[in-house]
């Protein structure tokens, strides 16, 4: 599961079985995990992240979505 962004404690991430699923990111946290579709952004997942981190979490989404995307789809069209 290559690491593609860290933000502070977030680290952005794919699995690297998960090629039939639309474009995504997972983000690691200290207290879980999350997975937002990147196009259009939306929480996809939730596992133990408060509200509050999810925001955060999200803006950062938005902020890198084109570099997320490329990276998924560069990563995923090599398997």
């Amino acid at each position: 599961m290559p690491t593609v962004l860290r933000i502070g404690s977030f680290r952005f991430h794919f699995y690297s079985d998960e090629r039939n699923e639309p474009p995504h990111i997972h983000v690691e946290t200290p207290d879980g995990e999350c997975k937002f579709w990147l196009d259009p952004i939306r929480l996809a997942r939730n596992k133990n992240v408060s509200p509050k981190v999810i925001r955060d979490i999200e803006k950062f989404v938005f902020e890198y979505q084109k570099f997320l995307k490329e990276r998924y789809c560069e990563f995923h069209s090599g398997k």
